[in-house]
């Protein structure tokens, strides 16, 4: 008697996955800085929230460090995507650093916005996760003026000092859904409530959360590369799950590919966070075409042609570098 066919075990990779342009900035930056200035260059803080990038940075000379103080003085110290509040910035020039600013534009755009509304007396209510780095930046440009809003629970118990002018931000790297929730909620308390020019959320936060909701509708099995410090990626398994993946991880490489999972799991949706280098992608579909996951096809749910120029104390030291060669001035690397 004829058995009916086995299903073909298949991977749907989504598109657009990994670094997106303000990672790749920031990572590119410090290989620049490395290769112009020499080891070490010191960077506060991760530069970008994985494990595999921290490393291979370490390797080739760069030291991450959490506060400025461990920064020797007259050194070179780069400012990681996340930002920083200006008492940073105070620091390194009081240390007689030089200092890189390889903060993401995107981040710059909701510190610029919160100056903006505290000099107009506006109470700011910032949508984030307490102690991410990027909520300590941000709330570090007005903390006069920012009260910190973890979740639609908050909105009941903030006060502020005129509710007509009120206005929210938010963390660039959040659930886009979860966001509105606590926006509603807000709102329901300050009707007047102000939002921002544009929205704060990252493009490619959000494009990355689209995917993951159309991976949700047709995978059994949702794996996203990223490491658990990955606001970002952490958010991308929340949203599979909500959009009804009946199972979703997070892994930093193949290596935390757990074979049990894959149980009568026919299609395995695979995608990365922003912040995850397109090669351990690769490395996760070797293991999973090890497992007999060899079908791979894309779902494309966006096109991405955003990209940001190097920090400008790199770009006008290449424009230097270029110059020099123009003239016949030796080249040194």
């Amino acid at each position: 008697m004829n058995q009916p066919p086995v299903p073909a075990r298949r991977v749907l990779l989504a598109a657009p996955r990994g670094f997106c342009a303000g990672v790749d900035r920031a990572v590119t930056a410090v290989e620049k800085a490395l290769e112009q200035f020499g080891a070490p260059i010191y960077v506060r803080h991760e530069i970008v929230h994985n494990k595999y990038v921290v490393r291979t940075l370490q390797d080739k000379g760069a030291i991450f460090v959490e506060a400025t103080a461990e920064v020797p003085a007259g050194s070179i110290v780069m400012f990681s995507a996340h930002g920083v509040a200006p008492r940073v910035r105070a620091e390194a020039a009081e240390r007689g650093l030089t200092t890189i600013d390889a903060t993401c534009p995107l981040v710059t755009k909701v510190h610029k916005e919160a100056v903006r509304y505290a000099e107009e007396e506006y109470d700011i209510l910032l949508i984030g996760h307490e102690g991410h780095e990027e909520v300590i930046g941000t709330s570090g440009e007005a903390p006069d003026h920012i009260t910190l809003i973890g979740g639609p629970e908050d909105a009941a118990n903030v006060t502020v000092r005129d509710e007509s002018k009120v206005v929210w931000l938010s963390q660039t790297t959040l659930s886009v859904d979860e966001t509105m929730g606590t926006v509603d909620a807000l709102k329901t308390r300050f009707p007047l409530l102000l939002s921002p020019p544009s929205d704060d959320i990252c493009y490619a936060t959000q494009n990355r959360q689209t995917g993951v909701k159309e991976l949700a509708a047709q995978c059994e099995l949702v794996i996203v590369v990223g490491s658990l410090n990955s606001s970002n990626s952490v958010r991308m398994v929340e949203v599979a799950l909500q959009a009804g993946a009946p199972a979703a991880y997070l892994v930093d490489n193949a290596d935390g590919i757990d074979a049990t999972w894959l149980r009568e799991v026919r299609t395995v949706g695979l995608t990365s966070g922003a912040s995850a280098p397109e090669s351990l992608v690769d490395g996760v579909l070797e293991r999973l075409a090890e497992l007999g996951y060899r079908d791979v096809g894309t779902v494309r749910t966006a096109d991405e042609t955003i990209t940001f120029s190097l920090p400008h104390e790199l770009r006008r030291d290449l424009r230097a570098e270029a110059s020099g060669r123009t003239r016949g001035a030796p080249h040194t690397a």
